[in-house]
C-alpha cells in the first residue's frame, strides 16, 4: 500500500468518525508533546524524569560504568502463559522464575508487540514501525527481497557497540540470513544462534507432521535447493561466520534452547571479567511451534503437553541466566526485560499458548499484540510495582540508548516511533510517557490504542475458531471504526462507538496525525508486499 493510499484510508476513517466534517490535527485528549517532527510525541513527566536521571547518575558514580542490558524474548508466548499474568500452574505450566521477576520488579500489563515475529524484532532494533523499514513480515526461505532492509538503518546494537558496549544476540534472529542482513552484519559484535524460526528447521525432518515433504524425494530435493541455512551458527562483527552444528533431526532442535542457555551463561561469566558493559538479547527458539520437548523437560509441566513443557523449559533457562548474573556479580548492574514477540500462534493448537484476549498471532486484536512485559533491575526498579501504562516494545530502543547515555546517536533524518521510557521504569511512582500505540498488519494500518481506548479501522476475522492466520480475512470496519474501552471490555467484544463515547473524533485526529508522518518520511519497500 503506497503512502497516499495509507493517508487516504486514514483520512476516510477520520471523516467517518466526525460525520464528514473537517478535523484538526490537535487532539483534545492527548497529553503528549511533539519535541521534533522526527520523533513520536511523548508525555512530559519532569518530576519522574529528574528522579530517574538522579538514579542513573548515582549508579554511574557508584559503579564507574553504564549498566548492562539483558532482553529476554520468548517466541510466541501468550499474554496469559506466565503465572504473573494469570497462567502458570493454573494452566498446567508453572513459571516461578518469570513470576519472581514480576514480583520483584515492574509488571507491565499493557505491553505491545507487533503482530508477528520479524516485525517485532526489527521494531526493537530500530525504534521504528516495520512499515517504515519494510520489514512487515518474516523473510522466508525462497523470498527474494528487492533491497537489503538494513541498508541505511541505524540499529540499537550498532549504537551501543559504538558507545563501549559488547553487543551479542543469542538465539533466534529471523530478520534475514544472507550476508548483509545477519545479526553480526547490522551491529551485533557477536551472534550465536539460528537465523529462522524453530518450525522451519524441524519440518524437513518430521515425517509424521509433514509427510508430503519428508517422504517425497522430489519435493524434498526441491525444498533443499532453496539453500536455507539449517545450522546453529556463530558469527562475529568482523565477518567470521562458522557452523557450530547442523540441525539434522527434530531432537537436535529440541535441545537447541539448552545449548543457547549454556552459551549465554558462559558468556556472562566471561564478560563480567571485562571492563565494558554488555547488551545481550537472549531470544528463545521456543515456544514457537513445532515444540518437541528437550529430554530434560519432557513431561516437566503438569499438563504434559509439549507446548507446556516448553514454557517450563524457557522459564527454567531464565532462572539459570539470572543466576549466572548473580554468580558473576552483575545482577545489580543489569537492566532486565522479559517479553514475547507476539501473541500465541493459535493455528498450531494445541501446540500453542494462551491469552484471555480476543485474537492471536497474525492479528492486531489484543490477543495478537498484547504480551507479557516485566522490567527488573535490582536496587533500581522498586519491587512489587504494577502498571497499565502503555509500553511499546519499540520503546526498548530509546530506553536502552538512554541507559547507555547515547541519546545523541539516535538519527533525526527518519521518523523514530519509540519513546524513552527510562523514567517510567525507574521512578518509584513512574507513569508511562506513551500516549498512543499504532497497529499495522503488514503495510495496512488497522488500529490505535490511546489510554484505555482502542479504535479499529480494519479487523482480522477467522472462519474457524483457532485459525487466525490460515483461515482468516482482513476486513474494513465499514460504516464506522470499531471503538472499544479496554477497561470495561478487554476482550474487545462490543464496540461502544460514538453512541457511548465522547472521544471518537479526538482519537480520529490522532490517527490522522500519525498518517501525516508518512508524508515527510516515506516508508521503504523491500519487496515483501502487503
Amino acid at each position: 500500500m503506497r503512502v497516499m493510499t495509507i493517508f487516504a484510508l486514514l483520512a476516510l476513517a477520520m471523516s467517518i468518525a466526525v460525520g464528514g466534517e473537517a478535523v484538526s490535527q490537535t487532539s483534545t485528549l492527548s497529553r503528549a508533546v511533539q519535541e521534533s517532527d522526527s520523533r513520536q510525541p511523548a508525555i512530559p513527566r519532569p518530576g519522574q524524569q529528574a528522579e530517574a536521571a538522579r538514579k542513573l547518575a548515582d549508579f554511574e558514580a557508584r559503579t564507574g560504568r553504564k549498566p548492562n542490558i539483558l532482553l529476554f524474548i520468548v517466541d510466541d508466548m501468550g499474554y496469559g502463559d506466565p503465572g504473573a499474568f494469570g497462567g502458570g500452574e493454573a494452566i498446567g505450566a508453572a513459571t516461578p522464575n518469570m513470576d519472581r521477576l514480576a514480583a520483584e520488579g515492574l509488571k507491565l500489563t499493557s505491553t505491545y508487540a507487533q503482530y508477528t515475529c520479524t516485525p517485532t524484532r526489527a521494531a526493537i532494533l530500530t525504534g521504528r514501525l516495520p512499515v517504515r523499514t519494510g520489514l512487515t513480515r518474516p523473510i522466508l526461505a525462497g523470498d527474494n527481497v528487492t533491497r537489503n532492509p538494513w541498508e541505511g538503518e541505524v540499529s540499537l546494537p550498532g549504537i551501543l557497540s559504538d558507545h563501549g558496549y559488547h553487543t551479542l544476540l543469542v538465539g533466534k534472529w529471523h530478520v534475514g540470513e544472507v550476508e548483509g542482513m545477519r545479526p553480526h552484519d547490522i551491529g551485533f559484535d557477536e551472534f550465536y544462534g539460528y537465523y529462522r524460526a524453530q518450525k522451519e528447521y524441524i519440518q524437513r525432518h518430521d515425517g509424521h507432521r509433514y509427510p508430503d515433504l519428508v517422504l517425497d524425494a522430489d519435493k524434498r530435493e526441491r525444498y533443499d535447493a532453496i539453500g536455507a541455512d539449517d545450522n546453529l551458527v556463530r558469527g562475529l562483527k568482523d565477518g567470521t561466520t562458522e557452523t557450530v552444528m547442523e540441525v539434522a533431526s527434530v531432537q537436535d532442535m529440541a535441545e537447541g534452547d539448552g545449548m543457547l542457555r549454556d552459551y549465554t551463561v558462559a558468556r556472562i561469566a566471561e564478560l563480567a571479567r571485562g571492563a565494558e558493559p554488555f547488551f545481550l538479547t537472549h531470544a528463545f527458539m521456543k515456544v514457537h511451534a513445532d515444540n518437541w520437548p528437550s529430554a530434560a523437560f519432557e513431561g516437566a509441566s503438569s499438563s504434559k503437553y509439549p507446548y507446556k513443557d516448553a514454557v517450563v523449559e524457557v522459564d527454567s533457562h531464565i532462572g539459570d541466566i539470572m543466576q549466572a548474573l548473580e554468580d558473576a556479580g552483575e545482577l545489580e548492574n543489569t537492566f532486565v526485560f522479559v517479553t514475547s514477540d507476539n501473541g500465541p500462534q493459535m493455528d498450531g493448537w494445541p501446540d500453542s499458548g494462551y491469552t484471555p484476549l480476543r485474537g492471536a498471532k497474525g492479528t492486531t486484536w489484543e490477543g495478537g499484540v498484547r504480551v507479557p512485559g516485566i522490567a527488573y533491575w535490582q536496587g533500581m526498579i522498586e519491587p512489587g510495582r504494577v502498571s497499565d501504562g502503555l509500553f511499546d516494545l519499540m520503546d526498548l530502543f530509546n530506553t536502552s540508548v538512554a541507559l547507555a547515555g547515547a541519546e545523541d546517536a539516535i538519527p533525526t533524518d527518519r521518523y523514530i516511533d519509540g519513546i524513552d521510557q527510562t523514567s517510567f521504569l525507574l521512578a518509584g511512582d513512574g507513569e508511562s510517557r506513551r500516549e498512543n500505540v499504532y497497529f499495522w498488519l503488514g503495510s495496512q494500518f488497522t488500529a490505535m490504542r490511546m489510554r484505555e481506548y482502542k479504535m479499529h479501522t480494519k479487523v482480522v476475522e477467522p472462519a474457524e475458531k483457532f485459525l487466525w492466520i490460515d483461515m482468516a480475512t482482513l476486513q474494513d470496519t465499514a460504516l464506522a471504526p470499531w471503538l472499544f474501552n479496554l477497561y470495561i471490555d478487554p476482550k474487545e467484544e462490543y464496540t461502544v462507538g460514538h453512541r457511548l463515547n465522547a472521544w471518537q473524533a479526538s482519537l480520529g485526529n490522532e490517527m490522522k496525525a500519525h498518517a501525516l508522518t508518512f508524508r515527510k518520511f516515506p516508508p521503504k519497500d523491500i519487496g515483501l508486499g502487503g
